[in-house]
Order: structure tokens, then sequence, then C-alpha cells
């Protein structure tokens, strides 16, 4: 199996949201639709300017990951849409890892200095992940104010990025 990261094309954009949508409904039992998330209908022009981004993760041409970075402002990015195929977790597969370091490789390239996140407190696994990789948690009241908290999340994190 070949693995690679690829910002998105227009080519993978159904299988991205199908992917997303699924593993947020079927997996985590979190009642929401693609039509209730408005930048899945478009994911170039809400995530892929300015210094933001959106990449997929493709095993032998299969979308199997997603992960996304909004420039929110101010050498701010948020980072959204980090979903992993069931198949495709864990450090043995490494497609996390992966699609984290392409995001914070681009955000240091863009001169970002921070990057945050919302998840829910359903992806435990996606908060030891985030705890290994220099993200802590915290407050909802920390968050800067041009971060948008999406309905579900109720845990947030932050990681500091160093220059270069």
């Amino acid at each position: 199996m070949s693995l690679e990261i690829l910002p998105l094309e227009p080519r993978f954009q159904r299988e991205t949201v199908e992917l997303i949508v699924s593993i947020q409904r079927d997996e985590f039992g979190i009642d929401i639709t693609a039509a209730q998330q408005p930048d899945l209908h478009d994911i170039p022009d809400f995530y892929q300017v300015r210094g933001g981004g959106f990449w997929v993760a493709l095993a032998d041409g299969r979308v199997v990951g997603t992960i996304s970075l909004l420039d929110i402002g101010d050498g701010q990015g948020a980072l959204r849409k980090m979903f992993v195929a069931r198949e495709f977790r864990g450090a043995r597969a490494g497609t996390a890892q992966r699609l984290l370091d392409t995001l914070l490789g681009h955000a240091r390239n863009r001169e970002m200095r921070d990057v945050f996140l919302g998840t829910t407190s359903k992806f435990l696994a996606a908060h030891r992940f985030y705890a290994k990789n220099g993200f802590h948690e915290i407050a909802k009241s920390d968050l800067p104010p041009s971060f948008a908290v999406m309905a579900v999340d109720d845990r947030f994190f932050h990681r500091r990025l160093e220059a270069g």
C-alpha cells in the first residue's frame, strides 16, 4: 500500500465529504450532515485561500484521511476536518501523523505562530494524539475571537509554532 498526502483536488471532493460525514455519523454518532457543514460545499474557496490549506491522504488512490488549516488571521490557524478511516489509524499506519506534519509544515512556511483546534470529548484517541504532538488543552475563553467554534466542539487545544 502506498500512502501519499496531497492538496485536495476537485476529483477528490465527493469522496472526501463522504469520508468525513461517515466518520462523524457512523462511528461517533454525531447527528450532522454534509449540508450542515457549509465549509464542505466549497472546500477550495473556504480552506485553500490566504495561508490555509486542505489535504487528503490517499492509499492506492482512495481518500483515507483529511486535514485542513483555516487561516484565521494574525498569524494564527485553525486545524479542522482531521479524519482518518479506521483501518488507517494508529502509529503503525502513520496516516494521522503524516497529515499533521504536512499541516504544521505548511503553517510554518506561511509564518503562522499558533494553531488552535476544537474537538468533541468523544474523540479520546485524538486528544492523546494532539497532546503527543505538542498541543495543550485550553479553555474555550482562551481561543482567539476569530476562531469559529463548531456546535459539537467542547474541548479546545493550542500549539505554538517554532519559527522556521
